[in-house]
């Protein structure tokens, strides 16, 4: 721990942090780990709330994206078209805005905390379900409309007390996190926990959605260690100090790239042996949970937080996931003479409500 607080100026304030987070270790006190919306609140994190607006953004941009993508299949299944789905001008420019989705989530990560950005990820089925009723023209029910109700209530809750640690993630505090004894008991139960998942589904030809789910929650929570720690590099980097030249830099860079391509693979499978709709919010509860916990030990996102923000926090979780299974809950589903590319719930990465 010394050598960290020695260590260049990026890490000067380490044990400021650790010594607020001390201080703040009680039900009720007013600090970091203590969620409001108080004007101290407001004044402390600004950097968390621009993270949270370019998450909602991005999300936002996505359902967007979504939707202009399955409009172009269901024009051209309906004028009876041949053409590759990507020689539509239409597709394309929902290929371009899930593009810029996408670097706000990548870009949120690195401002806010896990435990924060995660959640916001239900905006983006709530907003497809406003738009798909909006330009669409799919019927609207009673369900989607409490379900909507719900998502946004939820986020503003998580917003108002997601965990308000300000931290600049450094490549040595990556360092540090990364073989702390929390970390590392947590990486061998997972990937025992992987073993055996996996071994039933290879071997025993066992794909039931809950063992899929569980493998894609698992690198999730790899995944948003390794992209926040990335991301957090790379604004670093940007503001003038450099973390490139850093090893672990490109080790989570790896981490991040191969655990997402797995996290498709087994998503993939997932959409073909089940309807999307019941793929849909049982992954962003998955993933979700899965995110919440990968923050709290590697990042300690947790640490000194209040018991009453604490239950909030987890209370407008349940509200998100709530909404997110009234929303896609018996959805009607048109069936597309094309699919369109479904790229799942990964951190940056939105599954959407269409049938593949």
């Amino acid at each position: 721990m010394a050598s960290l607080q020695s260590e260049g100026s990026g890490d000067v304030g380490f044990s400021e942090i650790l010594d607020e987070l001390a201080w703040n270790f009680t039900y009720g006190a007013q600090g970091a780990g203590n969620g409001s919306l108080s004007g101290f609140w407001y004044n402390r994190n600004q950097t968390h709330l621009f993270g949270a607006l370019l998450a909602l953004t991005g999300n936002l941009v996505i359902s967007i994206s979504l939707n202009i993508q399955k409009y172009s299949h269901l024009k051209s299944a309906h004028q009876g078209s041949q053409k590759p789905y990507f020689r539509s001008i239409l597709w394309w420019c929902g290929s371009l805005l899930m593009a810029i989705g996408e670097t706000g989530n990548f870009a949120a990560y690195g401002l806010a905390p896990i435990t924060l950005i995660a959640p916001l990820g239900c905006m983006s089925v709530a907003g497809s379900a406003v738009m798909s009723v909006t330009f669409l023209k799919e019927n609207l029910r009673s369900s989607d409309l409490l379900g909507v109700t719900l998502a946004f209530a939820g986020t503003y809750i998580l917003v108002a007390f997601a965990p308000n640690i300000t931290q600049d993630i450094t490549a040595r505090k990556v360092q540090y996190y990364f073989v702390g004894w929390q970390f590392l008991a947590y990486v061998i139960l997972e990937i025992l926990i992987f073993c055996i998942l996996l071994y039933f589904y290879k071997r025993k030809d066992t794909k039931h959605i809950v063992i899929l789910l569980t493998l894609v929650a698992l690198l999730a929570s790899l995944t948003v260690i390794s992209v926040k720690a990335v991301s957090s590099m790379v604004i670093l980097s940007v503001k003038g100090e450099m973390q490139l030249t850093y090893p672990i830099f490109y080790i989570m860079f790896v981490i991040m790239m191969a655990s997402c391509i797995f996290q498709v693979k087994f998503l993939n499978q997932a959409t073909q042996l089940y309807n999307t709709t019941t793929v849909v919010p049982w992954n962003y509860i998955f993933f979700t949970t899965s995110a919440i916990i990968a923050g709290i030990i590697f990042y300690q996102e947790f640490l000194g937080a209040a018991l009453f923000s604490s239950f909030m926090y987890l209370f407008g979780c349940f509200l998100s996931f709530f909404g997110v299974v009234l929303v896609t809950r018996n959805r009607e589903n048109e069936h597309l003479q094309q699919s369109y590319i479904d790229f799942g719930q990964i951190p940056v990465m939105q599954t959407s409500l269409a049938v593949p």
